[in-house]
């Protein structure tokens, strides 16, 4: 008895050390990146792992301005709410549809959303891009590279394979009582759907939101790839490019305040939606 309460105990100090270095391995990082980003660039050359002497906000200014990346904040705001919006407009009835209907093909189509998840993106990449130009030389539609809504709408359908996959296994586990009810009382299937499912299956949309935004969000070889154009340019590609520029130059503080500009809207959103992230992570799995 003795023996086996020291190994649990051995057991939970391994966790908890375990735990703490993982911690400490992200915290610090993080920390250390927003510490470089309001320091002068002449702390760096005395000691770059001491205390800023002060609040050096000019950094920002320089990172938004002279570097583009206000423009590039833009353009990826733009790039991943279209797609979010395009990925539930689409991800929401076909998931319900397999999640509640029986037709015929149902199980073929699940079988290709289930193969979808093991197809890499970045190995179709150049497919992607190769199929944009072949349309656009024939002129059937000649804005297919450099167009934010033809980024937006590859991000949705790379994504559509885990985001069906997902939510379908969510609506499988709703009772069927309140569809019953709501049939009764004369609703469609798409009443149904967007009155009543939709939103007790908010745990799991919510998990896909946030999942699918930190993908599109920090999503950089598509966007290279189709983005060849310096304005039209996504904040990853936009960093990627700062980090270039001011190593050579040496402006260090503008480096790292361009990294605080990509990382913080991931964080805010995080603080925001970690309880239902918890909850959708959680509830739920599949029946089949």
């Amino acid at each position: 008895m003795n023996q086996s309460k020291s190994r649990i105990n051995w057991y939970r100090i391994f966790v908890y050390v375990s735990l703490i270095l993982l911690a400490v391995s992200i915290i610090v990082p993080i920390g250390w990146v927003f510490l470089a980003s309001i320091k002068e660039n002449i702390e760096f050359y005395r000691s770059p792992w001491a205390m800023p002497n002060g609040f050096y906000w000019q950094n920002f200014v320089d990172a938004w301005n002279r570097a583009s990346m206000g423009d590039y904040l833009l353009n990826s705001i733009y790039v991943t709410g279209m797609a979010l919006a395009i990925l539930l407009i689409v991800a929401l009835p076909a998931s319900y549809s397999l999640a509640r209907f029986d037709y015929p093909g149902k199980k073929i189509l699940k079988t290709l959303f289930k193969g979808g998840l093991f197809v890499n993106v970045n190995y179709i990449v150049v497919p992607i891009f190769l199929m944009l130009l072949a349309i656009q030389r024939i002129e059937i539609m000649p804005t297919l590279l450099n167009n934010r809504f033809v980024l937006a709408l590859v991000y949705a359908s790379t994504a559509l394979p885990f985001t069906i996959y997902l939510l379908q296994s969510y609506f499988v586990t709703l009772p069927s009582t309140f569809e019953e009810a709501a049939e009764i009382d004369g609703a469609s299937h798409l009443t149904v759907m967007l009155k009543v499912m939709i939103p007790m299956a908010k745990p799991s949309i919510t998990t896909v939101i946030l999942f699918n935004f930190l993908s599109f969000w920090n999503e950089y070889i598509i966007s290279f790839t189709l983005m060849t154009k310096t304005e039209m340019r996504t904040l990853p590609v936009g960093l990627q490019n700062l980090m270039a520029a001011q190593n050579a130059a040496q402006q260090y503080g503008q480096l790292y305040a361009g990294m605080v500009i990509v990382m913080l809207p991931t964080l805010i959103l995080y603080i925001f939606v970690q309880k239902q992230l918890t909850e959708g992570m959680t509830a739920g799995g599949s029946k089949e």
